[in-house]
């Protein structure tokens, strides 16, 4: 049977309701063991009662701004490393076809998530998808319905995918457990993606679960469903336990409340981890880098207490570019670097063990 055909066979199948599911089993049955570890590992910190959140910082784009510099201006102002490196699959420095169409490079964001795994960090990628229909990252269309019918849309879909796989595949290779977090903010309408019928979405969703760790063979994948703020319900576009391991929230706002940030309390009900995929102060735009970021914590601590992980973005919004940020880093509620317990990243030849303790 055709590679094309047998996948549009696999998303069909995929739309039926969700296969038996263990509670706190992987999404990806066959995860390996450190991936297993760093998902216990979150979990362990869900099940506290106390406030304890996972650092992360976003280092840039891919042929851009991405740079450990990024990260390392938070130690430089801290004495701390964030525990996480965030990076994103997309790259925008080819704009021959236009403005806000991305291509896909994972080389130089596998170097940068290998530098830092080396040194004991996480790492969490995202993925701004190129158009298959040929238009913008914020142009409408396809639907995605289309991704899973044979056809033009659907063969360059399958492209993409195949060229992501590559990236992850080296990830792997290199021993990288990765939180996975493609097809971001879909309940908004911006990205090409976003703000389609949620039955298709599940669908395409549950189709790049099985075809990365069926045919792909990539077990180093912690999947994150990560809605936006304020937009359309996120449960209704949430593909199953058996699909996702993490949830996070994304939001930019100074205010952490829940009149300013929507939908944490529904996202926390779906039973996994949850935090804040993304973060930034003020606004997703044009930020003034005046934040006191001491603010970001007593938010959490007070309206969700339950949230056990973020990610600030970058530029302006990035915590050394902004207000009592050495606070923040050595609050004993932030979990920085080296905090993360030994064997969880970092060269597997030097773990210690593997047993998820978040103290």
């Amino acid at each position: 049977m055709p590679p094309r055909l047998l996948a549009v066979l696999l998303a069909l199948l995929l739309t039926i309701p969700s296969r038996a599911f263990a509670a706190g089993a992987p999404a990806d049955p066959d995860l390996n063991p450190r991936g297993r570890a760093l998902l216990a590992y979150f979990q362990s910190l869900s099940a506290q009662p106390e406030v304890r959140l996972v650092s992360g910082q976003f280092a840039g784009w891919t042929g851009g701004s991405a740079d450990l510099a990024v990260l390392a201006k938070i130690q430089r102002a801290t004495g701390r490393w964030p525990a996480m490196i965030g990076l994103d699959y997309c790259i925008w420095q080819d704009r021959t076809k236009g403005p806000d169409m991305p291509g896909i490079d994972t080389r130089a964001t596998n170097a940068l998530a290998s530098a830092y795994w080396q040194d004991g960090g996480l790492v969490t990628l995202s993925w701004h998808a190129p158009n298959p229909s040929g238009r913008s990252l914020k142009q409408k269309g396809p639907p995605l319905a289309d991704l899973l019918r044979s056809g033009p849309r659907h063969d360059r879909w399958m492209e993409s995918l195949d060229a992501i796989a590559a990236g992850l595949q080296e990830l792997q290779a290199a021993g990288i457990v990765v939180l996975w977090r493609p097809l971001h903010e879909m309940n908004g309408g911006w990205f090409w993606w976003g703000a389609q019928p949620p039955a298709d979405y599940i669908a395409v969703w549950r189709h790049m679960v099985g075809y990365f760790t069926r045919e792909k063979k990539l077990h180093n994948l912690i999947w994150v469903f990560g809605p936006n703020s304020g937009q359309q319900p996120p449960a209704s576009y949430y593909p199953g336990d058996a699909y996702v391991d993490l949830t996070g929230l994304d939001a930019y706002t100074d205010d952490i409340d829940a009149d300013h940030i929507q939908g944490f309390p529904a996202l926390e009900s779906l039973g996994k981890p949850a935090g804040f995929a993304e973060f930034g102060p003020h606004a997703a735009s044009a930020p003034p880098g005046d934040y006191d970021y001491r603010r970001l914590l007593e938010g959490i601590g007070k309206n969700f207490p339950h949230a056990r992980y973020f990610l600030c973005w970058d530029q302006k919004w990035n915590p050394a570019e902004n207000q009592y940020a050495k606070e923040f880093y050595n609050d004993p509620r932030v979990i920085t670097r080296d905090q993360i317990p030994p064997g969880l990243a970092g060269p597997e030849e030097k773990s210690k063990r593997l047993t998820p303790n978040p103290k």
